[in-house]
Parts: C-alpha cells; sequence; structure tokens
C-alpha cells in the first residue's frame, strides 16, 4: 500500500472555494463521466440534498458532483450553480429535454464564525468547479474555513475545524477520502488515544457530559465527508462502502453520531478497476476517512505530533 494524492484518482475533479474574510467555503468533487454514488447519514441533524436519489432502489446509477459546504440549510443554494456548471459541460442524466446533472452535498453550521448572513451560494459553488486544481489544500479551506469543534462550553472552549484529504493505493486500486471536520466532540488520534483537539481545557467533552454537567445543547456541528474510488462498485456497495466509512469517525471523533450533529459519508465509484475485493476497500475506507480526519484537525490547528 502507498499514499497518493487525492487529486490522483482518475476521473474525479476537486475544486474549492475559500472565504477567509467571511469564513466560509465550498468543496466540490465532480465526475464527467458520472459515477455510482452512495450515502450514509447517521447524525441527528443533518443538512442534505439529493440523497433519496443515491439509494439502490432509485432510478438513476451515478452522481455527477458531490458537493460540502458552509452556510448551514443556506448553503445548499451551491447546488444552482453546480447545475449550471455541469449543463454548460453537457454533463448530466440523459433525458428527452436536457441531460440533467445529478448533484448531491452535505452542510455544516459555520454562520457563527464569519459574518452571519454571507453564506455560500450559486456563484460559490460555480466558482468551486472553475478552479479545479492537482493541489489540495487541508486545514482552514474550501468546506472547513469556517469549521469548528468543541463548542461544548461555547466559543470560548473550541478550536478550529477544518478540511482534510488522504489516499491510497494497492495495485490498481485507489481510495480517497475528504472530509469537513465541525463536530460537536473532541478529535483523538486513532493509534495513540491522544486527543488533537476539541474543547479546551483537561476535559473531554465526554468527561464532561459523564461528570453530571449536561450544558445547553449545541447544535451548530456536523462532520461530512465523500469516499473516493477507482473501483467499479455497483450501487449497493457504494451505499454499503459509505456505511462502513462511518467507522473511520467513530475511531477518531468522541462522541460521534450525536443528535446534535449531522454526520454524513457520501461515496463516488468511478469504476476503472473491475477486479477488486470489496472487504480490502472496506478496510481502505475507513483508513482513508480516519486519516482525512486526523489532517484536517492538524492542519488547522498548526498540531505537531512529534512532541
Amino acid at each position: 500500500m502507498k499514499t497518493i494524492p487525492i487529486t490522483s484518482i482518475e476521473g474525479v475533479r476537486i475544486g474549492q472555494v475559500s472565504d477567509h474574510d467571511n469564513l466560509t467555503g465550498c468543496t466540490v468533487l465532480f465526475c464527467p463521466s458520472g459515477a455510482v454514488g452512495g450515502v450514509s447519514v447517521r447524525g441527528g441533524a443533518p443538512g442534505t440534498r439529493e440523497t433519496d436519489a443515491l439509494h439502490p432502489s432509485r432510478l438513476v446509477s451515478e452522481v455527477h458532483a458531490i458537493f460540502l459546504t458552509g452556510g448551514s440549510a443556506y448553503g445548499l443554494r451551491v447546488a444552482d450553480g453546480i447545475m449550471d456548471y455541469l449543463e454548460e459541460q453537457e454533463i448530466g442524466f440523459e433525458t428527452e429535454a436536457a441531460r440533467v446533472p445529478i448533484v448531491s452535498g452535505a452542510v455544516i453550521y459555520d454562520l457563527n464564525e464569519g459574518a452571519p448572513h454571507v453564506r455560500p451560494d450559486a456563484a460559490m459553488g460555480r466558482l468551486a468547479c472553475e478552479r479545479v486544481s492537482n493541489a489540495f489544500d487541508v486545514g482552514r479551506y474550501g468546506a472547513g474555513t469556517g469549521a469548528t469543534i468543541g463548542k461544548v462550553r461555547g466559543k470560548e472552549g473550541q478550536m478550529n475545524g477544518g478540511i482534510g484529504a488522504a489516499a491510497c493505493q494497492i495495485g490498481d486500486v485507489k481510495m480517497g477520502a475528504v472530509v469537513a471536520v465541525n463536530c460537536f466532540g473532541d478529535v483523538f488520534h486513532p493509534l495513540t488515544g491522544k486527543r488533537l483537539a476539541g474543547v479546551t481545557g483537561e476535559q473531554s467533552v465526554e468527561d464532561i457530559l459523564l461528570s453530571g454537567n449536561i450544558p445547553d445543547q449545541k447544535r451548530e456541528n456536523t462532520t461530512i465527508g465523500v469516499i473516493v474510488t477507482n473501483a467499479s462498485l455497483s450501487k449497493e456497495e457504494s451505499t454499503k462502502l459509505a456505511d462502513i466509512g462511518h467507522n473511520g469517525f467513530a475511531r477518531t471523533i468522541r462522541p460521534v453520531h450525536t443528535m446534535v450533529d449531522g454526520d454524513t459519508l457520501f461515496s463516488m465509484a468511478t469504476g476503472a478497476v473491475k477486479d477488486y475485493s470489496f472487504l480490502q476497500l472496506s478496510v481502505l475506507a475507513v483508513k482513508v476517512v480516519e486519516e482525512a480526519v486526523i489532517s484536517a484537525v492538524i492542519a488547522a490547528n498548526d498540531l505537531d505530533l512529534s512532541e
């Protein structure tokens, strides 16, 4: 197994827009030839678009773009710009009247961090598609620009969240993940168990809750992401891969999948590699998701793991 750039997975293009003045942004992954999509929603407070279309029992077999964005539910407007861009590129599901792009996505809540009335919109979604790059910035960029974590005591006790990425390759099979971390819980290293980021102070979020101190619920949380592979998956397999990928969240974020998180994972399979082991893909999915989470908080908080 070797580490590869997230942008090296053929058939998938990635673009980001970061509004550092207003602390919000957008990240788009799109596939001109379409990808077999899947989704798994585990959090109790999700903000999503076109998740039902990805269900294995639905008609459309491919997704053309998946976005991760800030702005809470307002941020879902980025899809309009992505739709317009893809239509102009003649990318979409063939119908008699037009090609209709299938665009799914999810949002995080970052309205408390910048100007509350400046949110990702259609123009930002389109710009993210136009800003495709072979480099991918992690930390306070794209959908992670205004992300925060450990908000159990309010803004005075929180740390930076951000966006992260990881990818690897075994033989011809490639697997990667892009994750925007804006969680209620703390982030822990999956191997050492060290608490890397979250609520400041000696107590973790779990410690605070288990001590009997029940703070006001902070609903401005979520961790969202996309798993990408070049394997030729069915819709059932792609859906299951997204479901399994949540183990990467569970290995790095505690608590996770709470009623005040909107934790959502998508998957995209481009279909270039026909010979693969789904068991192997399942292990890889968890690995890249957890590494993407860790990369996000390390970059966003300038952490040094050698200490």
